[in-house]
């Protein structure tokens, strides 16, 4: 790692800095005040933890990305797989765990379908109408785990026990752990909104559309690019949250960035 760092030049090339506003301007993009950029990808990842409102005040509540211990009787909120993870954790850590759920998850190995994150499948994908993209986008978010005994085994003993149950509401635990996942959408996130809002840039719904590239098409041309990468760039790439996600986007920008 080393190597490559003074090899590529990322030290000297690495300029933290805090970024409010990105602007179109002659030349490319006013970023903040560190300049104007011909080529600029913005990845500002999720916009903060989701959490409950009924329990934003309320002093048993950490949030399951928070670190945390546990106390004897835990009730986790949320029903995907942090939640799961929860559960799992909790039970080994010798709790009482309720879940407390509105639905039940589905079991699925993967949020996104492995048919997405192939040539054909992400073709099919960008052919989708807005509105059912929007829509196919909204049932990838609904909670689930992956099937299979690692997760069913401690579950099913620990209910035998009576220290696993399920519940539509917190009732009297010791600890609330608020396994809600993050805030969802631009509007969440103040550098997308405004450059929403400033741009009139076109949405569906919670999200950016982009073109297939990542790019915001907009304000992107042959002189200039504006990519999006991470979770707001998931109208573009279904997985963008991912590692492979980051690399689609990254090198769709490098590609532009080489040719103009």
């Amino acid at each position: 790692m080393e190597e490559l760092r003074a090899r590529t030049g990322w030290d000297e090339s690495f300029v933290p800095g805090r970024v409010e506003e990105v602007r179109a301007v002659d030349g490319g993009f006013q970023v903040g005040v560190h300049g104007v950029f011909r080529h600029v990808l913005l990845a500002p990842g999720h916009p903060g933890l989701a959490v409950p409102d009924a329990f934003r005040a309320d002093p048993r509540a950490v949030h399951a990305y928070e670190p945390h211990d546990y106390a004897a009787h835990v009730a986790v909120v949320g029903a995907g797989m942090a939640a799961a993870t929860e559960w799992v954790n909790a039970l080994a850590a010798g709790a009482a765990v309720v879940s407390v759920r509105r639905r039940e998850p589905l079991r699925r190995p993967l949020n996104v379908p492995r048919a997405l994150f192939s040539r054909r499948g992400l073709a099919g994908y960008h052919r989708l109408a807005p509105g059912e993209r929007a829509a196919l986008l909204a049932s990838l978010l609904a909670p689930s785990y992956p099937p299979g005994g690692e997760w069913d085994a401690p579950l099913e003993r620990a209910a035998q026990e009576g220290r696993f149950a399920v519940a539509a509401a917190v009732d009297g635990a010791e600890q609330v752990i608020c396994a809600t996942g993050f805030r969802r959408g631009f509007r969440h996130d103040p550098l997308l909104a405004r450059l929403v809002a400033d741009h009139g840039l076109e949405t569906e719904g919670r999200w950016i559309v982009l073109a297939p590239d990542s790019t915001v098409p907009a304000l992107t041309d042959a002189t200039r690019t504006l990519s999006l990468a991470g979770a707001p760039a998931q109208w573009a790439y279904p997985a963008a949250d991912t590692l492979v996600g980051a690399k689609y986007a990254a090198r769709r920008f490098l590609v532009r960035c080489r040719t103009r």
